[in-house]
């Protein structure tokens, strides 16, 4: 038997929204989440829920839609996720649970990720979050860093009856949501509504606070924090080193999408925050860092936005629709290349960017085929800006004003994976911070899991570590 198809989400016309920030993806009337809804089979075992890192009851909310109850539906949503606005959108469902989902066996898997939109974003227009009473445990617990992670696990132990305190160094909450992904892709309407629930969970955030500057995590204990969590990112851009990387207009993918996301340049001069708006923008690599950067320099007027990637098509880390989106905007892809030198005018500006060709050798420790340079087989691009989205490490800056914290070469702290416990007791660690740049839902989801063990150590009353 055939699988009925699933039923698509509108989205702007690629040709009007490559010329404004506002969002692609347009969402779910009631009509469509309903008839999407009706296709899920309520499996008795529904392999979905093993996709996902946060157990959301997937098989529930859906059928609840399907009977047109959405505020219950978002109920059994956010009794585990309590950011499902920015899940529905960001999140790469189609590597998690919809990729388990059965109905992918014969046609396209339910839409789990844009119903779970379209339940979170029914609520924000016609609901009212209910927030749970709990009875307070007196005991308090310190969170680094307000995104993902952090904002996960604090929803989630003040869930539990602990008074949480975020310490976030930025002016605003959200981290990556705020700083990285940008108005297009997820509006900071919904970042903030979001964060709002988490504070009305009685979790409570400080700004402008740089734990290891601001107080160390050692000062943080003395003032009677009982557990500390980690959920500080990986903010620390990675470069080439190749000549001309210092020319003015180069930029990290960090930086370019700070400036344009957290700090509104895409409204100057209404918010006084410049940026090179370059006429011929060339990014560097191909995950979806790069697809925002690349999108973000169309939307900021450049004639021409450039890909380059040392890899093919099929080895490129952006999810699928991002790079579509990209395409369907008018992004130029360059491929099989890799950038050797950067060159400027006598004022120190940017002008072009010399490239060679590559081809793929044997799988190299990412599974994916090695790029090897192809000699004599340079050439020169015109550009303006050129952004290096090659990935970012955490900041040192906590592991090296904290005793008895451990970290890889690259600046990954070393946890149990089980846990989140990292060497030195009382100190958690998830998201970005250990894994290096991952997805927003696999830091969603070690936050939960360094929840539930920072519950389980401080109700037991045990010093063992």
């Amino acid at each position: 038997m055939a699988v009925k198809k699933r039923v698509e989400m509108p989205t702007q016309d690629p040709m009007i929204r490559r010329t404004n920030f506002d969002e692609v993806a347009l969402g779910y009337t009631e009509e469509m989440a309903r008839e999407e809804a009706s296709r899920c089979l309520n499996c008795k075992k529904p392999l979905c829920v093993e996709g996902c890192p946060v157990s959301v009851d997937i098989p529930r909310f859906i059928e609840l839609i399907k009977e047109g109850k959405f505020q219950d539906s978002i109920d059994v949503v956010k009794s585990t996720n309590s950011l499902p606005a920015i899940c529905g959108r960001v999140c790469p469902q189609e590597n998690q649970c919809e990729a388990k989902c059965v109905l992918g066996r014969r046609g396209d898997p339910i839409a789990i990720g844009r119903l779970e939109r379209f339940v979170a974003d029914w609520e924000m227009a016609h609901g009212k979050s209910e927030i749970p009473n709990v009875s307070k445990t007196g005991k308090k617990v310190a969170i680094v860093g307000a995104g993902p992670a952090g904002l996960t696990c604090g929803g989630d132990l003040a869930k539990l009856g602990y008074d949480v305190t975020i310490f976030e160094s930025l002016h605003e909450p959200g981290g990556v949501l705020m700083y990285g992904i940008p108005e297009f892709r997820l509006p900071k309407s919904i970042v903030k509504t979001e964060v709002d629930y988490v504070k009305k969970l009685g979790v409570n955030i400080e700004l402008d606070f740089i734990v290891g500057r601001t107080l160390t995590i050692d000062e943080i204990f003395a003032q009677g924090f009982e557990a500390v969590f980690v959920g500080s990112g990986a903010g620390l851009p990675m470069f080439m080193h190749i000549p001309g990387e210092n020319l003015n207009g180069v930029y990290s993918a960090n930086e370019y999408l700070t400036r344009i996301n957290l700090m509104k340049a895409y409204l100057f001069p209404e918010y006084d925050t410049p940026i090179v708006s370059g006429k011929k923008v060339v990014v560097v690599g191909a995950g979806n860092v790069a697809m925002d950067s690349v999108r973000c320099a169309l939307r900021l007027g450049a004639e021409k936005a450039m890909i380059v990637y040392r890899r093919g098509r099929e080895e490129m880390p952006a999810r699928a629709e991002e790079i579509h989106h990209a395409e369907e905007e008018g992004v130029e892809f360059h491929l099989l290349a890799n950038p050797v030198r950067i060159f400027g005018n006598d004022k120190g500006w940017v002008t072009s960017i010399e490239c060679i060709r590559m081809e793929l050798g044997e799988p190299d420790e990412s599974g994916r085929r090695r790029p090897v340079p192809i000699p004599g087989s340079e050439f020169v691009m015109e550009a303006d800006t050129v952004v290096m989205a090659l990935g970012t490490s955490p900041n040192p800056i906590i592991v090296n004003t904290t005793d008895g914290l451990s970290a890889h070469s690259w600046g990954g702290l070393i946890v149990d994976e089980e846990t989140g416990r990292t060497k030195r007791p009382r100190v958690w660690a998830g998201g970005d911070a250990v894994t290096g740049s991952a997805t927003v839902i696999l830091a969603m989801g070690a936050g939960k899991t360094a929840a539930k063990d920072i519950h389980e150590y401080l109700s037991s009353g045990s010093e063992d570590w």
